[in-house]
């Protein structure tokens, strides 16, 4: 039987084509897709679900359509998640802070309360893609896929911490560069021994590009200060903020333009290496917003809480400042993340992990930091990006190990324990830096006075 013309079309239409990619998989693309109407999903939203589980809907299948409705969408919001049991430390932590108990407590349970949250707010974003297109999807994955630091950054610029901010911030940048990209070549090298882990240089290297300039726009000030000769003290202040704050425009623009290449231009480049498991719209598109606002209210209450308490918290652990804020922080707050980049890299996906890791570095480093600086610059705190030696020193030389790990497209084990060796070196610099303890103090002083009467 022949079919005719009209009938050849409906079913051209109706079947995708498979496009065959540069890294030999196989994608379907449906009408949809190739409008810019379909699903977006990064790496982040891929690192995200694993960590996610499926929901049993049985149990309010028979209630009515409303509260069913209602009950479904609580149950795929707070009990989708294999992190489930780590949301009871936020009702925890609003208890520890309305009965006034200990700092220390109000900070751990809400670090522990972001952990769940961030997840979600991944999770949330890849639902409403479903019905805002991939272009859409995409800017909303870009916005919120840092939303935990940006938020905890408002609130410290608030406060008048600026260090609070440099320190946290650097925190990420490192954690992302040196721990989990180490734990992920690390564990995926150990996994895959009898061969070396490959991968698509493409995306590192323009998020090595990205790297590289934000760290030529932060060492800028620090050199200025250093290079002019030693003349008022205002005016080199003066004259390193505004430096900062023109710097800080320049990459806004070179994150808008990433965008632009991530999203548009070449964004077969960032496309993530599918996993059997894919997630399905499971809540509407209003549900996914209203959740969203209220998921991110609660991080932005967890973020004060955090922000009061950071300092009561360092001193009664007796950690320095720069300690808690660079190495603790991080990784606890962003520890679903983490582990999702680790399952992948033992499952041998190592962009996927990649476009975690450094795809939240670059997001921090040309993203995020710019712009607490002019949020600063708005509200009228001066905040520039003269971080301190050892800060700068060390962001730069996480850039550069990382960037020599990833040079060739291969990976093994080494590599990673290189990687996560760096960051033990640069946690304990930082941990004697600055150290809370007056009697280490006092005897230095003892020290010195003893040394001078010698002398």
């Amino acid at each position: 039987m022949q079919l005719n013309e009209s009938e050849i079309m409906d079913s051209r239409e109706t079947e995708p084509e498979p496009w065959l990619l540069e890294n030999g998989t196989v994608k379907r693309l449906t009408r949809e897709s190739r409008n810019g109407l379909g699903h977006s999903r990064t790496a982040h939203n891929l690192s995200s679900s694993s960590l996610r589980k499926k929901s049993d809907l049985s149990l309010i299948s028979t209630l009515p359509s409303s509260l069913r409705n209602f009950l479904g969408n609580l149950q795929e919001v707070i009990l989708g998640t294999k992190l489930s049991l780590l949301f009871l430390a936020v009702p925890l932590a609003v208890a520890a802070h309305y009965f006034r108990l200990s700092q220390a407590w109000i900070f751990s349970l809400s670090l522990l309360g972001l952990i769940p949250l961030a997840e979600r707010v991944s999770f949330l974003t890849e639902q409403i893609s479903f019905y805002t297109g991939a272009t859409v999807g995409g800017l909303l994955n870009a916005t919120c896929g840092n939303a935990t630091e940006l938020i905890i950054s408002i609130f410290a610029l608030i406060q008048h911490k600026v260090d609070i901010v440099k320190y946290s911030l650097l925190g990420s940048i490192l954690s992302n560069l040196l721990l989990v990209l180490g734990t992920s070549l690390l564990f995926g090298g150990i996994t895959n021994l009898s061969r070396d882990q490959k991968f698509d240089r493409k995306q590192s290297d323009v998020n090595i590009s990205l790297l590289l300039l934000a760290l030529l726009c932060n060492a800028m000030p620090l050199l200025y200060k250093h290079a002019v000769s030693p003349v008022d003290l205002v005016t080199v202040t003066k004259a390193t903020l505004n430096l900062s704050r023109a710097t800080s425009i320049i990459m806004l623009l070179a994150y808008f333009a990433y965008l632009s290449f991530q999203l548009w231009t070449h964004n077969h480049i960032f496309e993530p290496q599918e996993d059997e498991a894919k997630d399905d719209k499971v809540i509407g598109l209003w549900s996914g917003i209203f959740w969203l606002i209220g998921m991110t209210a609660i991080i932005a209450l967890l973020s004060e809480y955090l922000v009061d308490t950071i300092e009561a918290a360092s001193n009664s652990w007796g950690m320095p400042l720069s300690f808690t804020s660079i190495i603790l922080l991080p990784i606890v707050g962003n520890a679903a993340e983490h582990a999702g980049a680790v399952i992948f890299a033992l499952k041998n996906k190592l962009d996927i992990t990649l476009g975690v890791a450094l795809g939240s570095a670059t997001q921090i480093a040309v993203f995020v930091v710019p712009l607490s600086v002019i949020v600063a610059w708005i509200i009228g705190v001066n905040m520039d990006l003269d971080f301190s030696l050892l800060q700068t020193g060390s962001l730069s030389l996480a850039i550069l190990v990382t960037a020599f790990t990833l040079q060739d497209g291969t990976s093994h084990y080494l590599k990673g324990v290189v990687l996560l060796l760096c960051y033990v070196v640069i946690g304990t610099s930082f941990f004697i830096t600055d150290f809370p303890n007056e009697d280490m103090d006092n005897d230095m002083g003892v020290g010195l006075e003893s040394s001078k009467r010698q002398i």
